[in-house]
């Protein structure tokens, strides 16, 4: 191994890495490096049957690292800290590649404090913190504003955001220097495993599939649900998902089994095969108020060529177009939403135009392939030409 440049992904979930980095990790091994992850030993959305034992299949080094991912005491924040400094001091990466909120914070404060020699930030969606508007959410909001600073402040550095928003809402803030951000669309998704298939006999079925907080509109797809169902509309209504009692936010497991005996909608656990899940689908729907990225299951979804209703809110818009492949509507807005769902569910034509247009946009923007390319040309950029000669391009 010696002579190939170390690259460190630090992630608050092991499995997170798993299901949206693995293919770029494969790329970054295979172009020449070292390939690490640190993350939590705990998993909080992890399928049952997943160990972080995986990484290993792909050769990939595993660190297990102290992260609460919502908590913010003093002590536990501050271990989190000096275990990536000590981290970072130990295995001298050549790149740390962070991911998610803590990461990038603590991670970006650590990696200047170890000497790290290049360092990139990857903005996942500027989350709950940025949506929220109690009192102590906006206290912490400024405060991250001003950690965001101080981390992103290494000589060395590019910050990767998924939409234009988040990128110009960091840069107006002050939080990240304009010149240091780049836009990469989402993480991507394998347009070989992701293909269009005829829809399924039988009543249309509307999926919602993702974490299941009541930021991403679980409960507002539930109101839209109850009002088709009591119109008459024929149609499947699924929440596709695991609750967590860590998350405050998350939508309670009673909730999610009243709806269900309700006849409101279907609760379906957690599923890992989604192209078959989306083959089994005709409408996908993400009616989130969140600050996301650029969601994955739209991509998906796009790529699988079904129609998607969703927010008309950054990150969504920027895979789900009106008109084009999608139907959007304000969030929190459980009457529209049900409107734009009955439209589809009445309208196979207009389901089938909508979908081949989201393939052509997954294809053209969306690829897995894509976005390890631009990746990589962001890692390539901020190596020492020692570093660089020892990749491949």
């Amino acid at each position: 191994m010696a002579g190939r440049p170390r690259l460190l992904f630090v992630v608050n979930e092991a499995y997170f890495f798993w299901s949206h980095r693995r293919i770029l990790g494969q790329a970054a091994r295979d172009a020449g490096f070292e390939v690490h992850v640190a993350a939590p030993s705990d998993h909080v959305w992890a399928p049952a049957d997943f160990e972080v034992s995986a990484l290993s299949s792909e050769r990939f080094s595993y660190h297990a690292i102290p992260l609460s991912r919502r908590g913010t005491g003093p002590v536990a924040e501050l271990r989190t800290l000096l275990a990536l400094y000590r981290l970072y001091r130990r295995l001298r990466p050549a790149l740390v590649h962070h991911i998610t909120i803590k990461p990038v914070l603590y991670g970006g404060i650590a990696a200047r404090a170890a000497g790290v020699p290049a360092v990139v930030a990857a903005i996942t969606g500027l989350g709950q913190l940025f949506v929220g508007r109690d009192w102590r959410t906006r206290l912490l909001r400024w405060a991250a504003l001003r950690v965001y600073r101080l981390a992103s402040g290494h000589r060395n550095l590019k910050a990767i955001v998924q939409n234009p928003e988040d990128g110009r809402r960091l840069a107006a803030s002050g939080a990240i220097r304009p010149e240091r951000i780049v836009l990469i669309a989402g993480a991507g998704v394998s347009m070989r495993e992701f293909q269009p298939s005829p829809e399924p006999e039988g009543p249309p079925l509307v999926l919602l599939a993702g974490r299941l907080l009541w930021e991403k509109g679980v409960g507002v797809f539930a109101e839209a649900a109850r009002r088709l169902r009591g119109a008459g509309v024929a149609a499947r209504f699924v929440v596709l998902g695991n609750t967590t009692r860590t998350n405050p936010h998350a939508v309670p497991e009673a909730a999610l089994r009243g709806w269900a005996a309700e006849g409101v909608i279907e609760w379906w656990p957690r599923r890992t095969d989604m192209a078959a899940v989306l083959a089994g689908t005709h409408i996908v729907c993400l009616p989130s108020a969140y600050g996301e990225g650029v969601p994955k299951i739209l991509i998906e979804a796009a790529a699988a060529g079904r129609a998607i209703v969703a927010s008309d809110i950054p990150g969504c818009r920027d895979i789900a177009r009106e008109s084009e492949n999608a139907l959007l509507v304000p969030p929190n807005r459980p009457d529209l939403l049900a409107d734009a769902l009955r439209r589809l569910i009445d309208d196979a034509g207009l389901r089938a135009r909508l979908g081949a247009r989201g393939r052509a946009i997954a294809l053209d923007e969306f690829s897995d392939s894509l976005v390890v390319e631009r990746t990589l040309a962001v890692y390539r950029s901020l190596l020492d030409p020692a570093s660089r000669a020892a990749i491949s391009s």
